[in-house]
């Protein structure tokens, strides 16, 4: 009897924490649903791009599933599975900052020629607001989104400036908010417009091509910082097929485990610190 009551004391305390554990699993899964949903909403609203958070929060999850399965069975480590599962997780964040970063170096790149059109337009004798809504039918996204909505603004009573101010936050580069200055200030002060933008356009596709020559000579830099952080990743490939058994070690211990978690740590923050060093804002 007390083998029998101290089992069903076992199986009890076991049941109460797996349902611990599951609730426990289900409020963070419905947080993160809920976060996930709200910032990838924000993202695709800022991209332009029309798609349901719920769908992509699904297609999400059962893809971390899948690849924390995967990497489960043919490795036979929970660890490695369970880390696999939280970069996919943080993976979606990345994706949209790279759409993001890539949006705006294609607005930037789009901006002086933009420029050049608008004070052509208003040399011929349009206003700003006419000259906008010419060359927006003309130009290529995403600048020419941009415009649309700026325009679309001023069609439901928004101020010009206030236009322009909205402008400059949906699209937080330095060219933009350079554009945004010279329009409000030559529309104040009744100056030459067309001039002023030309001056604009000119110091703009300066200032790209400055980038480019940077980014051109800071590559090699770059490209360092990803050999070095991929290296150890390749030389633990490397072991883990010369020596299976030695280095299952680092796969089914504790110690292992903290050794990795080391690398991972010092790995991050060797790259992070490279980039930085070679990262020349103009």
């Amino acid at each position: 009897m007390i083998v029998l009551g101290f089992s069903l004391a076992i199986a009890l305390g076991v049941a109460l924490l797996v349902w611990a554990l599951a609730d426990l699993g289900g409020k963070l899964l419905a947080i993160y649903r809920e976060r996930f949903t709200r910032d990838t909403r924000s993202d695709l609203r800022e991209l332009f791009l029309f798609a349901d958070p719920a769908r992509l929060y699904a297609f999400n999850l059962a893809f971390m599933l899948l690849a924390a399965t995967s990497v489960w069975l043919f490795t036979q480590s929970l660890l490695l599975a369970a880390l696999v599962a939280v970069l996919l997780a943080f993976a979606p964040r990345f994706v949209f900052g790279w759409l993001r970063r890539r949006r705006l170096d294609r607005v930037q790149q789009q901006l002086p020629d933009a420029l050049l059109m608008i004070a052509g337009a208003v040399k011929a004798g349009l206003s700003l607001v006419s000259a906008v809504r010419q060359i927006s039918a003309e130009l290529a996204p995403p600048l020419s989104d941009e415009f649309r909505l700026m325009q679309h603004q001023q069609r439901l009573g928004v101020s010009l400036d206030d236009a322009l101010d909205n402008l400059a936050r949906r699209v937080p580069v330095q060219s933009v908010s350079l554009m945004v200055s010279a329009m409000r200030i030559a529309s104040e002060t009744g100056g030459g417009l067309a001039e002023t933008l030309e001056r604009t356009a000119t110091t703009l596709r300066s200032q790209h091509a400055m980038e480019l020559k940077i980014r051109a000579l800071t590559a090699q830099g770059k490209m360092q910082a990803w050999v070095v952080g991929l290296l150890p990743v390749f030389l633990l490939w490397v072991l883990a097929r010369m020596e299976p058994e030695a280095m299952s070690l680092l796969w089914t211990t504790r110690m292992g485990w903290g050794v990795l978690g080391g690398v991972v740590i010092m790995e991050f923050f060797g790259v992070w610190i490279i980039r930085r060093i070679v990262a020349i804002d103009v």
